[in-house]
């Protein structure tokens, strides 16, 4: 057997010699503060029960994803999980996808065209910018959440009536900060630009019912696309992108990573309906999740941590520690007292910019929340 290349050799090596190589965990019994299972669905039997007792009823039990969607795997619960889908976040249509990750790489490669132009936020997710990456179009980043720099671009690129894509995220996976999404709508037409909105860490989160941060400012009808992600606070496996009819006609025909792969099997598209059906009557939950995230900035604020967090109103809430090896320690130490808190390290954020991620949860205790913050506390100061 041939041994590694030489070149993939020195970049392990780099990766290691920073401190930064990435390796699979495993599950352990600590308290989560760190999966992205914001209400607790991931963990629902009722979730679990129904679903299975929606495909016994429906005759589906039998029935596999064989193939992709375009020859043998579209199940007639495609249809009805992507009506209600649509329903249920006020869209026109409702097209699924195996993953956030597919459905933003499908997006951005197909359908920003040659000539036209994607100004996207510079902390965009990967998943954005590897869809970006395959596309024909122009595409330049600007400062995070700065709508100044943002209006330069588009001025300097609406000269020749291009069609300029504006991409951002409603809740910033690695920072918990959400733009401000009535002054881009704004922005956006008044230069008439396409707004796309990819809002995984808001689904579940933000809203009467967990539509999102978009749904719940009113501001539906005034974005092009939105990307919801269900492996966050829906807790299952896919995504749907909304938008109008022929945005999705156009997918259908243009987007390979809907077109040449494998749809999701029946079981997991009655988990994402079983799971949009929940959100309708989880409320407490929701309500306890908000209480949370209030709890865990008051708390921050009284113990002297406030200056170690990004502002946020979100789930997620990030101490900036910097420096790989310092905050890899910091982590230990706390996982070691039993609270399952991940340190995010250089390159996925910028060098300087290494932090320790909290993620709140519907099920956390104001209990566990202050002790918590409290040991992060005793070992910063």
């Amino acid at each position: 057997m041939k041994t590694i290349p030489p070149s993939i050799l020195s970049k392990l090596e780099k990766r290691i010699h920073s401190n930064a190589l990435r390796q699979l965990g495993t599950a352990n019994s600590r308290i989560d503060f760190s999966s992205n299972d914001y209400i607790g669905f991931s963990r629902s039997t009722a979730i679990f029960n129904e679903t299975h007792h929606y495909l016994v009823a429906s005759n589906l039990t039998q029935n596999g994803a064989t193939g992709s969607r375009l020859l043998s795997g579209n199940h007639c619960v495609y249809t009805i999980t992507e009506q209600e889908i649509a329903t249920f976040h006020q869209a026109q249509t409702a097209l699924l996808f195996n993953s956030g990750y597919d459905a933003n790489l499908g997006f951005f490669s197909c359908v920003p065209q040659k000539n036209d132009f994607i100004l996207y936020d510079e902390l965009c997710h990967a998943s954005i910018r590897d869809g970006i990456q395959l596309s024909n179009a122009k595409a330049y980043k600007y400062n995070h959440n700065d709508f100044e720099d943002l209006e330069r671009l588009i001025l300097k690129f609406n000269t020749t009536n291009p069609s300029i894509y504006i991409a951002t995220e409603s809740v910033f996976s690695m920072d918990g900060d959400c733009p401000n999404l009535e002054e881009l709508v704004q922005l956006a037409t008044k230069y008439n630009c396409y707004l796309v909105i990819d809002e995984a860490h808001a689904l579940g989160v933000y809203g009467d019912y967990g539509e999102g941060l978009v749904q719940s400012l009113g501001l539906q009808d005034q974005v092009f696309a939105r990307i919801m992600t269900f492996g966050k606070g829906l807790g299952c496996h896919g995504a749907a992108i909304l938008g109008c009819p022929e945005l999705q006609r156009y997918l259908v025909n243009f987007s390979r990573s809907l077109i040449y792969t494998t749809g999701l099997s029946p079981h997991a598209i009655a988990t994402i309906k079983t799971a949009y059906q929940h959100l309708k009557k989880q409320s407490a939950e929701l309500n306890k999740l908000r209480k949370n995230i209030s709890y865990f900035n008051q708390h921050k604020k009284l113990l002297g941590l406030h200056p170690l967090f990004v502002r946020s109103n979100s789930a997620i809430q990030c101490a900036i520690i910097p420096g790989n090896e310092k905050v890899k320690a910091l982590a230990t130490q706390i996982q070691e007292k039993g609270y399952d808190v991940k340190p995010i390290l250089s390159p996925t954020v910028p060098s300087g910019q290494e932090r320790l991620r909290f993620c709140l949860h519907s099920y956390n205790t104001e209990e566990e929340i202050s002790k918590l913050l409290y040991l992060l506390s005793t070992f910063v100061f």
